[in-house]
Order: structure tokens, then sequence, then C-alpha cells
């Protein structure tokens, strides 16, 4: 588990208030790699059915992917992301503001890393998915060139460097004790960030791709 201060369950958002633009800028300052991870997870999202993304940020996921709830500690994101289209909710992934069996799926995009207990955040994303629903996870998998890299630089960083990152075998661990079942892993971003000149096609599997996208079933 992680504790900022020694506090649990107490979001750190104060960098993502500070830096809401930068954080935003982001996008379209790497349009390929964005692009390239939008297309991995738009490749679990079925037409038709109700979503909410946890861990929304300013919404340059929940957007274009027709996902129109979402959920964020930080106020000033959660301003970005209304303007966006999505209802925003304040509220962590440990403690969901919403019903039990209200959704058809799930994104967490990145959101794994900065949550405070990671086994409860899936326990919620659990309680709140209809039977058969779909929890999708995408995250940096902290063995890839990236993550090695974003590790090795994370006290330099404004945002990783108050972030804990996973291996792929790790999280489908806390996803099966969660009780999730029927995993689905693509990964893309192979190579280093400038080498990403264009929008890089997803495939199966992991280890050669820096961001990893896991689709677990309730």
């Amino acid at each position: 588990m992680i504790r900022y201060g020694g506090v649990e369950n107490v979001p750190v958002i104060e960098p993502f208030e500070e830096y809401c633009f930068e954080y935003d800028q982001w996008f379209d300052e790497n349009r390929f790699i964005y692009l390239s991870e939008l297309a991995a997870l738009r490749h679990f999202i079925r037409a038709g059915e109700m979503g909410v993304e946890v861990g929304v940020g300013t919404g340059r996921f929940a957007a274009p992917l027709g996902i129109r709830v979402g959920v964020d500690p930080s106020p000033r994101m959660g301003e970005v992301a209304s303007e966006r289209g999505i209802s925003f909710v304040s509220g962590v992934a440990e403690s969901l503001p919403f019903r039990g069996e209200e959704f058809d799926f799930v994104l967490m995009m990145v959101t794994i890393c900065f949550v405070d207990d990671v086994k409860k955040s899936f326990g919620e994303v659990y309680r709140v998915l209809k039977v058969n629903g779909s929890l999708i996870v995408g995250f940096i998998d902290k063995y890839s060139l990236l993550g090695r890299t974003y590790l090795h630089k994370k006290e330099k960083s404004k945002f990783y460097r108050y972030a804990r990152f996973y291996s792929v075998d790790e999280v489908l661990a806390g996803l099966r004790c969660a009780g999730f079942h029927d995993f689905e892993v693509i990964q893309t971003i192979c190579g280093g960030l400038e080498d990403i000149t264009a929008v890089q096609p997803f495939r199966a599997g992991y280890g050669d791709g820096s961001f990893v996208v896991v689709r677990a079933l309730k």
C-alpha cells in the first residue's frame, strides 16, 4: 500500500491542480503516443455500453472514447473534463460514489500508479460493475523501457515522483485477488518516445511494449 504524508486514502492532488495545463498540453506535444494509447484502449470499448473512467483527469481519454462519466479527486482537472462533456464526480478509487452493479465497464488509465490502495480500488470497481462487466486498465509496465526510464527519473518529475509503477504480473495478481477473470492483454509504444513518429498498432501480449492494457471480466 502507498501512503503519502503518512495518511491512507488521501490522494495527492497538488501537482495535478498546479500543473493541470502542463499535464493536458503533454498530449498535444506527444500526439502519436497519445493516439497509440487511445487506439489500444478503444479496442476494448463496446458501442452502447455505459462506462465510467476512474481517474478521469482532464478527460483526454474519456471524451474521445465516448465515456460520459468520470471520477477524480482533482477539482481543477474535473473542470477541464467537464468542458470536454464529461459528467464529473469528485471522488477516489478506493470509495467510488456509485451504486453496486451500475456500469458495463470501468476504465482506469494510468490511475493505478497514483491510488493509495490498489487492492481496495479493484474491489470497488468490482462492486460497481455489472455481472460480466469489464475493467480496462491502462498502465506503464515498470519493466519496460519507458517504465525503467520513469523510475530512474521519477524524483525529478512533477507527476511521477508520486507514482508507484507495477509490472503486468503484479496487476494480474491484484485483479485475480479482487475476483476478476478472463484476462486479455495487449501492448503498444515499442521503443523510446522519440521513436514514436506515427500511431503504433497494438498487439497481443506484453514484454515489448511500454504501454499495456489489461481487460478483465467480473
